[in-house]
């Protein structure tokens, strides 16, 4: 049930600027429009022309079970979550978010016992302020009563920014750039992160909790972005 304080103050649409008239700060036209990820590979979320499982995973397995990403990495949910990430805008959260706990809300269940977002190594967090991958698990977190882990992994290596980056190139990047900290490691993990690009980080981080015990790991992502491989 909505609050009175929403009925009296409708949030705005963080895309036109309009009342919402929603819970989320995205209007319904706003929110129809955006780039829907429809048909895409189950394990790593790549766009596929009919349900399936793309090449690349038939060749090589990921070392996680499936992929969850509400829409392709492209406008305007790329503007959004570079506010966030970049601008520091940390209203896009909940919208954002909230595309992605809708789309788990139809999956079957069980969910998994903990969410682990993608640690920032600390030199870029103390830069940034603030890590966009912990922001959008705690909002998760709140309507899907998942808790949080920070405490199982933690990353060891300041890694370059991947943007631009191939997959082999990112894969070199990021070799042993995470650690398991804690255990034991929940069997059931869903890892947490904005965009999922080549999934070479999730590749790296599901590779490293999954030597350490998780049985079951998923990613969920907002977006999937298109890189060469």
């Amino acid at each position: 049930m909505r609050s009175a304080s929403f009925t009296l103050f409708p949030g705005r649409c963080l895309l036109c600027g309009n009342p919402s008239h929603r819970a989320l700060d995205l209007c319904a036209p706003c929110a129809a429009d955006l780039p829907y990820l429809d048909v895409a590979c189950g394990q790593c979320a790549l766009p596929l022309p009919a349900p399936g499982t793309c090449a690349q995973c038939q060749r090589h397995p990921p070392p996680f079970a499936v992929s969850v990403v509400p829409c392709r990495h492209a406008f305007p949910v790329d503007h959004l979550i570079q506010r966030l990430k970049y601008g520091g805008e940390l209203a896009q959260v909940a919208p954002l978010a909230g595309l992605l706990a809708t789309l788990l809300r139809e999956r079957p269940k069980p969910l998994p016992r903990a969410l682990v977002p993608v640690p920032l190594h600390w030199r870029r967090q103390a830069t940034r302020g603030f890590n966009q991958a912990l922001e959008i698990a705690n909002q998760l977190s709140r309507t899907l009563a998942i808790p949080v882990r920070t405490d199982l992994v933690r990353r060891t290596r300041a890694t370059p920014p991947q943007v631009g980056m191939a997959r082999t190139e990112r894969r070199r990047n990021l070799a042993r750039a995470f650690v398991v900290s804690a255990a034991p490691v929940p069997e059931h993990i869903a890892l947490i992160d904005d965009v999922v690009t080549t999934g070479s980080t999730m590749e790296a981080l599901a590779r490293c909790l999954g030597q350490a015990g998780a049985a079951r790991i998923e990613v969920w992502a907002i977006s999937r972005a298109l890189l060469a491989n």
